[in-house]
Formats: C-alpha cells, sequence, structure tokens
C-alpha cells in the first residue's frame, strides 16, 4: 500500500487521525512536525522566531521532500504546501488527503496560533491564513475528506471509505 499523506490546516486533527488511521491500516505513523522538531532540536515556534518564515519553510521543505517512507500514514505541517518540491515527493509514494473543516469550525478548535508553531506573516489572520491555503490543499490533493460535524470516530470511517472507493 502507498503512503497516506494527510495534509490540512492547523487544528483540522492530522496527528491525531492519524496515529489511529495507521493503527487501523496496520502502517507506521510519522509526523513530520515532530521529525522537524527532532532534527533542529527546538520546537517549530523556536524555529519560526529564530530563522523566520522563510528559514521554517526551507528547513519544513528539506524535511518533506528528503522523505522515503513505504507504508506510511504521514501527518504533515500545514504550510507544507508551500511547497511544490515537497508535495510532489510526497506524492511520488503516497495518496495525498486532505482533511478539509469549514473556517468557523477551525476556528472554534484553534488557540494561540503562536504557540502552535503556524506560519503566520505579520499582519495575517487566521482568516487570511486559510483563504491563501484552502486552494493550495485542494490542488495537491487526491482525496477530500470533509470533517465538517463529524467527530474523530467518524472522520477516520470516512477517510476508510475514501480510500476503499479510490
Amino acid at each position: 500500500m502507498k503512503n497516506i499523506v494527510l495534509i490540512g490546516m492547523p487544528g483540522v486533527g492530522k496527528s491525531s487521525i492519524g496515529v489511529i488511521l495507521a493503527k487501523a491500516l496496520g502502517m507506521r505513523f510519522i509526523d513530520t512536525d515532530l521529525v522537524i522538531q527532532e532534527r533542529e532540536g527546538c520546537l517549530l515556534r523556536e524555529i519560526i522566531a529564530q530563522r523566520g518564515i522563510d528559514g521554517f519553510l526551507r528547513v519544513e521543505e528539506e524535511v518533506n521532500a528528503s522523505l522515503e517512507e513505504a507504508q506510511a500514514v504521514i501527518a504533515t505541517g500545514g504550510s507544507v504546501v508551500y511547497s511544490e518540491k515537497a508535495m510532489a515527493q510526497l506524492g511520488k509514494d503516497g495518496v495525498i488527503l486532505y482533511l478539509k473543516l469549514p473556517y468557523k469550525e477551525l476556528e472554534t478548535r484553534l488557540g494561540d496560533l503562536h504557540n502552535r508553531g503556524v506560519v503566520l506573516r505579520e499582519g495575517q489572520t487566521l482568516r487570511h491564513l486559510y483563504d491563501e491555503r484552502t486552494p493550495l490543499y485542494e490542488r495537491y490533493a487526491d482525496l477530500i475528506v470533509d470533517e465538517s460535524g463529524l467527530n474523530i470516530e467518524e472522520t477516520l470511517t470516512a477517510i476508510l471509505e475514501a480510500l476503499q472507493a479510490r
């Protein structure tokens, strides 16, 4: 089986769903944000503070573009879609699945974006980020699962059904 690559906004549950999905399918689970933190020896927000957004995006691209996994569920950071190189590598060996959540639901799920290590440019709001990234997620997605109103178990079922129908 190909890798399953989860993309989407911060807070949609890529990591939480990814762990459960990997267990359900008997696959490995990889969280690229954790890979970045391990490689760099600091938190995402610290990388952003030290190197700036562009520096963080370069690190994120390097990590995601160099992944060579087989039969893994891969949860990516929300900003991975800014890198064509990373998305090409992830898509080469995987099915890219976009976890979609309407803005209002996303807004209620998220707390402090800066503590999460979210890539926000000066003056950029969550709404701006959502509007900027949504077309990129849709462009790269092989499958889209709309999580609107779904709990984690229902989201898992929707993902499994989408994968099976593919």
